[in-house]
């Protein structure tokens, strides 16, 4: 066989996170007879938002019903859990609370509570004081909702499984590390993808790039009005002196003009406790220090007017959040709103992760996924959080829209 014909595909997948695995699998699952190349930049898979996330299975209380978020949060979750169990993924569907401190949180506690009814939930409860305080001694709220679905993983395993799986089902796909991307073409009736050192060719291209997704979409000649941006956020670890304060997972009540959803208390599945993260602005797309900056990423960042208009808009709490960011007390603070009784002996500062978030040009952050197609390859271009809990339902969803008039054999 001719080194060309080793190089031609039926399906190239751009991208080693947990969305590009998933929607990997899903196609094989669906077309075995069909090669597939899974393109990853770093050396290892799962290096960026899948690997440096809060390593929680989101139940989809949060999302605006009929969103695509809504849609593929709640079919996700019954996917990834069904396939942990059978591929004995660490895992634990623990539950958690979402703690209200203040008239105006309970307020939004209702209005969370309805959300997730009509997003199809079951078993969801508004407890008080006293149930709180059974469930989580140490936690101070005055109401909570108790939701039974959601959970920790190992989202690195789970990731690595299902490149595994891709190239059990089909000894002709590939999974290729340290390929990154730098160009998307055509020639003839095939598509090219362009790695520093080789050219792969294929029928089909999806883009699955996280902190770089819209710059594969402008290789791919998409003028989009959104830019992604990113937002580090920093975690703390409990220590032993703290970690017995927390038993499962405990949110506070997200604030409602913001995607993230707060300072928030996550029991992992390698043991510990990790708090966080906080949501700051970056000048490093995958800068995960406090001090990282890069300066293309910066010029990117501050050269689109929609960043300017968020800063405008939110500068207080921007300010609020980078202040956190190089303040123990001030992240101490943050943490005792839930759990007073934290000392600063009982934190210690762990890792970071960096957010890549879709932000339009009048300076609001996208609040759904975004998924469009360009000459060459379909894009996600906008796919944080919840998108690891949901990436096998977005994988269902990216398969269905290529396949949409066309026969795929």
């Amino acid at each position: 066989m001719s080194k060309k014909m080793e190089e031609n595909f039926d399906l190239i997948i751009v991208g080693g996170g947990v969305v590009g695995l998933a929607t990997a699998y899903k196609w094989q699952l669906a077309y075995p007879s069909q090669k597939i190349l899974v393109l990853e930049k770093e050396i290892s898979l799962a290096s960026h938002q899948t690997g440096r996330n809060s390593g929680v299975i989101h139940s989809g209380i949060y999302y605006k019903p009929g969103s695509l978020k809504a849609r593929t949060c709640i079919s996700g979750y019954a996917q990834i859990v069904e396939f942990v169990k059978k591929y004995e993924i660490a895992h634990d569907i623990c539950g958690k609370l979402i703690v209200a401190t203040s008239l105006e949180e309970e307020r939004q506690i209702e209005l969370i509570l309805e959300r997730g009814k009509a997003n199809g939930l079951e078993g969801l409860k508004v407890i008080g004081i006293e149930e709180i305080k059974h469930i989580e001694p140490y936690v101070v709220g005055t109401k909570a909702i108790k939701v039974p679905q959601t959970g920790i993983i190992d989202y690195v395993g789970f990731s690595n499984k299902l490149g595994s799986l891709v190239l059990e089902m089909n000894i002709e796909s590939r999974v290729l590390k340290n390929q990154k991307v730098i160009g998307l073409g055509q020639k003839r009736n095939l598509k090219v993808v362009k790695t520093k050192d080789k050219e792969y060719y294929s029928n089909k291209v999806i883009c699955c790039g996280g902190l770089e997704a819209d710059r594969l979409a402008s290789l791919d000649g998409l003028k989009l009005d959104m830019r992604i941006v990113p937002f580090r956020g920093d975690y703390y670890d409990l220590t032993p002196s703290g970690e017995h304060k927390i038993k499962q997972l405990v949110y506070p009540v997200p604030n409602p003009d913001f995607p993230f959803l707060g300072v928030h208390f996550t029991r992992m599945v390698s043991g510990g406790v990790e708090c966080g993260p906080n949501a700051v602005f970056s000048f490093k797309r995958e800068g995960y220090k406090r001090t990282s900056f890069n300066l293309k990423d910066t010029l990117s960042a501050l050269g689109f007017i929609g960043t300017w208009k968020l800063f405008k808009t939110h500068w207080r709490y921007g300010l609020g959040e980078y202040k956190r960011a190089f303040s123990k007390a001030l992240f101490l603070k943050a943490l005792q709103v839930l759990v007073p009784s934290l000392t600063d002996s009982d934190i210690v500062s762990a890792r970071a992760g960096v957010r890549a978030q879709a932000l339009n040009r009048d300076g609001t952050l996208v609040d759904d996924f975004v998924i469009e197609k360009g000459i060459v390859a379909t894009h996600v271009i906008n796919a944080p959080s919840p998108a690891a809990t949901a990436c096998l339902s977005i994988a269902d969803y990216i398969i269905e829209k290529i396949n949409e008039g066309e026969r795929v054999e």
